[in-house]
Protein backbone atom coordinates (compact mmCIF):
# COMPACT_ATOMS: atom_id res chain seq x y z
CA UNK A 1 0.00 0.00 0.00
CA UNK A 2 1.09 3.23 -1.34
CA UNK A 3 -0.65 5.44 1.53
CA UNK A 4 -2.33 4.87 4.97
CA UNK A 5 -5.84 5.33 3.90
CA UNK A 6 -8.12 4.30 6.86
CA UNK A 7 -10.69 1.39 6.50
CA UNK A 8 -13.38 3.32 4.52
CA UNK A 9 -15.94 3.06 1.64
CA UNK A 10 -15.73 4.86 -1.88
CA UNK A 11 -19.34 5.35 -3.11
CA UNK A 12 -18.44 5.78 -6.98
CA UNK A 13 -21.18 6.88 -8.98
CA UNK A 14 -21.95 8.63 -12.78
CA UNK A 15 -23.43 7.88 -15.81
CA UNK A 16 -22.66 4.85 -18.20
CA UNK A 17 -19.40 4.34 -19.68
CA UNK A 18 -17.43 7.02 -17.61
CA UNK A 19 -15.08 4.64 -16.67
CA UNK A 20 -16.34 3.94 -13.16
CA UNK A 21 -15.34 0.33 -13.60
CA UNK A 22 -11.88 1.21 -14.94
CA UNK A 23 -11.11 3.56 -11.99
CA UNK A 24 -12.58 1.64 -9.09
CA UNK A 25 -10.56 -1.25 -10.08
CA UNK A 26 -7.77 0.63 -10.41
CA UNK A 27 -7.82 2.54 -6.94
CA UNK A 28 -8.92 -0.88 -5.35
CA UNK A 29 -5.75 -2.25 -6.58
CA UNK A 30 -3.82 0.54 -5.83
CA UNK A 31 -4.88 0.72 -1.69
CA UNK A 32 -6.04 -2.89 -1.18
CA UNK A 33 -9.76 -2.45 -1.54
CA UNK A 34 -12.50 -4.90 -2.21
CA UNK A 35 -14.02 -3.52 -5.29
CA UNK A 36 -17.83 -4.46 -6.18
CA UNK A 37 -19.13 -3.67 -9.64
CA UNK A 38 -23.43 -2.72 -8.67
CA UNK A 39 -23.87 -2.59 -12.08
CA UNK A 40 -22.97 -5.91 -13.19
CA UNK A 41 -25.39 -7.16 -10.53
CA UNK A 42 -28.01 -5.43 -12.38
CA UNK A 43 -26.35 -7.17 -15.84
CA UNK A 44 -26.82 -10.12 -13.99
CA UNK A 45 -30.36 -10.47 -13.03
CA UNK A 46 -31.29 -8.76 -16.37
CA UNK A 47 -29.68 -11.50 -18.10
CA UNK A 48 -31.52 -14.04 -15.90
CA UNK A 49 -34.62 -12.46 -16.95
CA UNK A 50 -33.63 -12.39 -20.60
CA UNK A 51 -32.38 -16.03 -20.67
CA UNK A 52 -35.91 -17.06 -18.58
CA UNK A 53 -37.76 -15.37 -21.13
CA UNK A 54 -39.25 -12.47 -18.86
CA UNK A 55 -38.25 -9.84 -21.03
CA UNK A 56 -40.54 -10.10 -24.70
CA UNK A 57 -39.62 -8.52 -27.63
CA UNK A 58 -40.72 -5.22 -26.92
CA UNK A 59 -38.82 -5.05 -23.74
CA UNK A 60 -41.94 -5.70 -21.60
CA UNK A 61 -40.60 -7.31 -18.29
CA UNK A 62 -42.83 -10.26 -16.58
CA UNK A 63 -42.47 -8.36 -13.49
CA UNK A 64 -44.26 -11.42 -11.41
CA UNK A 65 -42.29 -14.04 -12.52
CA UNK A 66 -38.89 -12.26 -12.18
CA UNK A 67 -39.81 -10.89 -8.47
CA UNK A 68 -40.70 -14.74 -7.30
CA UNK A 69 -37.43 -16.35 -8.71
CA UNK A 70 -35.08 -13.36 -7.47
CA UNK A 71 -34.76 -14.90 -3.66
CA UNK A 72 -33.15 -17.99 -4.85
CA UNK A 73 -31.06 -16.22 -7.70
CA UNK A 74 -27.01 -16.76 -6.86
CA UNK A 75 -25.03 -13.66 -8.31
CA UNK A 76 -21.92 -13.49 -6.77
CA UNK A 77 -18.56 -11.72 -7.24
CA UNK A 78 -15.49 -14.36 -7.55
CA UNK A 79 -12.00 -13.32 -8.90
CA UNK A 80 -12.88 -13.48 -12.85
CA UNK A 81 -16.19 -11.41 -11.96
CA UNK A 82 -19.67 -11.88 -11.72
CA UNK A 83 -20.67 -15.63 -11.33
CA UNK A 84 -24.40 -16.87 -11.43
CA UNK A 85 -24.26 -20.05 -9.66
CA UNK A 86 -21.19 -21.52 -10.55
CA UNK A 87 -20.81 -20.06 -14.02
CA UNK A 88 -19.29 -17.20 -14.50
CA UNK A 89 -21.63 -14.55 -17.06
CA UNK A 90 -18.89 -11.26 -16.93
CA UNK A 91 -18.50 -11.92 -20.81
CA UNK A 92 -22.22 -11.73 -21.30
CA UNK A 93 -23.67 -9.14 -19.60
CA UNK A 94 -21.55 -6.61 -21.30
CA UNK A 95 -22.94 -7.46 -24.53
CA UNK A 96 -25.76 -4.75 -26.29
CA UNK A 97 -28.39 -6.69 -25.86
CA UNK A 98 -27.84 -6.67 -22.13
CA UNK A 99 -27.00 -3.30 -22.10
CA UNK A 100 -30.46 -2.33 -23.68
CA UNK A 101 -32.61 -4.15 -21.39
CA UNK A 102 -30.55 -2.98 -17.77
CA UNK A 103 -31.96 0.40 -17.29
CA UNK A 104 -35.50 -0.61 -16.82
CA UNK A 105 -34.78 -3.85 -15.13
CA UNK A 106 -32.54 -2.38 -12.70
CA UNK A 107 -35.67 0.75 -12.37
CA UNK A 108 -37.86 -1.84 -10.42
CA UNK A 109 -37.74 -0.96 -6.81
CA UNK A 110 -37.75 -4.73 -5.88
CA UNK A 111 -35.03 -5.55 -8.01
CA UNK A 112 -33.12 -2.37 -6.24
CA UNK A 113 -33.95 -3.58 -2.63
CA UNK A 114 -32.61 -7.37 -3.45
CA UNK A 115 -28.95 -5.97 -5.04
CA UNK A 116 -28.71 -3.05 -2.36
CA UNK A 117 -29.04 -5.70 0.51
CA UNK A 118 -26.49 -8.09 -1.28
CA UNK A 119 -24.02 -5.07 -1.60
CA UNK A 120 -24.06 -4.62 1.87
CA UNK A 121 -24.03 -7.95 2.75
CA UNK A 122 -20.86 -7.54 0.40
CA UNK A 123 -19.20 -4.04 2.05
CA UNK A 124 -19.22 -5.71 5.82
CA UNK A 125 -16.63 -4.39 7.36
CA UNK A 126 -15.43 -1.67 5.46
CA UNK A 127 -12.63 -1.22 3.53
CA UNK A 128 -14.70 -1.41 0.04
CA UNK A 129 -15.21 0.58 -3.23
CA UNK A 130 -18.00 0.50 -5.34
CA UNK A 131 -19.55 2.03 -8.50
CA UNK A 132 -22.90 2.25 -9.95
CA UNK A 133 -25.63 4.72 -10.05
CA UNK A 134 -27.15 5.11 -6.80
CA UNK A 135 -24.14 4.24 -4.40
CA UNK A 136 -23.57 7.62 -2.86
CA UNK A 137 -27.37 8.83 -2.63
CA UNK A 138 -29.16 5.26 -1.80
CA UNK A 139 -26.64 2.35 -1.10
CA UNK A 140 -23.77 4.12 1.13
CA UNK A 141 -25.14 7.38 1.59
CA UNK A 142 -22.86 7.40 4.72
CA UNK A 143 -19.76 6.47 2.50
CA UNK A 144 -16.57 8.33 3.84
CA UNK A 145 -15.88 9.33 0.13
CA UNK A 146 -18.15 10.01 -2.58
CA UNK A 147 -17.04 10.70 -6.31
CA UNK A 148 -19.19 11.70 -9.21
CA UNK A 149 -18.12 10.78 -12.47
CA UNK A 150 -18.76 12.75 -16.06
CA UNK A 151 -17.67 12.91 -19.40
CA UNK A 152 -18.49 14.18 -22.80
CA UNK A 153 -21.36 12.04 -24.02
CA UNK A 154 -19.40 11.32 -27.85
CA UNK A 155 -16.43 10.46 -25.89
CA UNK A 156 -17.91 7.77 -23.49
CA UNK A 157 -19.89 6.57 -26.71
CA UNK A 158 -16.60 6.05 -28.55
CA UNK A 159 -15.18 4.39 -24.80
CA UNK A 160 -18.35 1.70 -25.14
CA UNK A 161 -18.36 1.12 -29.02
CA UNK A 162 -14.36 0.24 -28.68
CA UNK A 163 -14.68 -1.45 -25.53
CA UNK A 164 -17.08 -3.78 -27.48
CA UNK A 165 -14.93 -4.13 -30.86
CA UNK A 166 -12.09 -5.29 -28.81
CA UNK A 167 -13.98 -8.03 -27.82
CA UNK A 168 -15.12 -9.24 -30.90
CA UNK A 169 -18.46 -7.53 -31.29
CA UNK A 170 -19.68 -5.79 -34.56
CA UNK A 171 -21.89 -2.45 -32.67
CA UNK A 172 -22.99 0.46 -34.81
CA UNK A 173 -21.43 3.57 -33.11
CA UNK A 174 -24.86 5.48 -33.82
CA UNK A 175 -26.44 2.26 -32.06
CA UNK A 176 -23.91 2.47 -29.08
CA UNK A 177 -24.35 6.62 -28.71
CA UNK A 178 -28.33 5.93 -28.73
CA UNK A 179 -28.21 3.39 -26.29
CA UNK A 180 -26.23 5.45 -24.04
CA UNK A 181 -28.37 8.47 -24.81
CA UNK A 182 -31.67 6.27 -23.67
CA UNK A 183 -30.10 5.00 -20.37
CA UNK A 184 -28.80 8.06 -19.55
CA UNK A 185 -32.65 9.23 -19.48
CA UNK A 186 -33.72 6.29 -17.69
CA UNK A 187 -31.32 6.17 -14.96
CA UNK A 188 -32.04 9.85 -14.40
CA UNK A 189 -35.73 9.95 -14.33
CA UNK A 190 -36.64 6.51 -12.81
CA UNK A 191 -38.55 7.17 -9.74
CA UNK A 192 -36.64 4.89 -7.11
CA UNK A 193 -33.40 6.00 -6.48
CA UNK A 194 -32.85 8.22 -10.13
CA UNK A 195 -29.16 9.10 -10.88
CA UNK A 196 -27.83 12.21 -9.12
CA UNK A 197 -24.92 13.65 -7.80
CA UNK A 198 -24.87 13.51 -4.24
CA UNK A 199 -24.52 17.05 -1.86
CA UNK A 200 -21.37 15.94 -0.90
CA UNK A 201 -19.38 14.19 -3.57
CA UNK A 202 -16.41 15.02 -5.60
CA UNK A 203 -17.01 15.47 -8.90
CA UNK A 204 -14.34 14.19 -12.30
CA UNK A 205 -14.72 15.42 -15.54
CA UNK A 206 -12.45 12.23 -17.12
CA UNK A 207 -13.45 13.32 -20.85
CA UNK A 208 -9.25 14.17 -21.50
CA UNK A 209 -7.94 12.66 -18.55
CA UNK A 210 -5.94 9.37 -18.66
CA UNK A 211 -6.07 6.49 -16.06
CA UNK A 212 -2.63 8.21 -14.67
CA UNK A 213 -4.21 11.66 -14.04
CA UNK A 214 -7.19 9.87 -12.47
CA UNK A 215 -5.31 8.35 -10.12
CA UNK A 216 -3.55 11.34 -9.13
CA UNK A 217 -6.56 13.15 -8.86
CA UNK A 218 -8.42 10.62 -6.48
CA UNK A 219 -4.92 10.58 -4.20
CA UNK A 220 -4.78 14.15 -3.85
CA UNK A 221 -8.75 14.13 -2.71
CA UNK A 222 -7.75 11.51 -0.21
CA UNK A 223 -4.56 13.34 1.13
CA UNK A 224 -7.33 16.31 1.72
CA UNK A 225 -10.09 14.39 2.99
CA UNK A 226 -8.31 12.88 5.35
CA UNK A 227 -5.49 14.57 6.20
CA UNK A 228 -2.40 12.31 4.93
CA UNK A 229 0.55 14.23 4.68
CA UNK A 230 2.02 11.01 3.02
CA UNK A 231 3.69 11.55 -0.45
CA UNK A 232 2.52 8.86 -2.49
CA UNK A 233 4.36 6.77 -5.02
CA UNK A 234 2.53 6.03 -7.99
CA UNK A 235 2.52 2.79 -9.78
CA UNK A 236 -0.07 4.00 -12.89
Amino acid sequence: MLMNIPDIIIAVDGFSSTGKSSFAKMVAKEFSFLYLDSGAMYRGVTLFSMESGWIDAGGKIDEPSLKAALPALDLHFEADGLHMGERCIEKEIRTLEVSSHVSPVSAIPFVRSWVDERLHAFSEGGRVIMDGRDIGTTVFPNAELKIFMVADEMVRAQRRYDEMVAKGESPKLEDVLNNLKERDYIDSHRETSPLRKADDAYVMDNTHMSFHEELVWVLGVIQGKFGILEAPSLKW
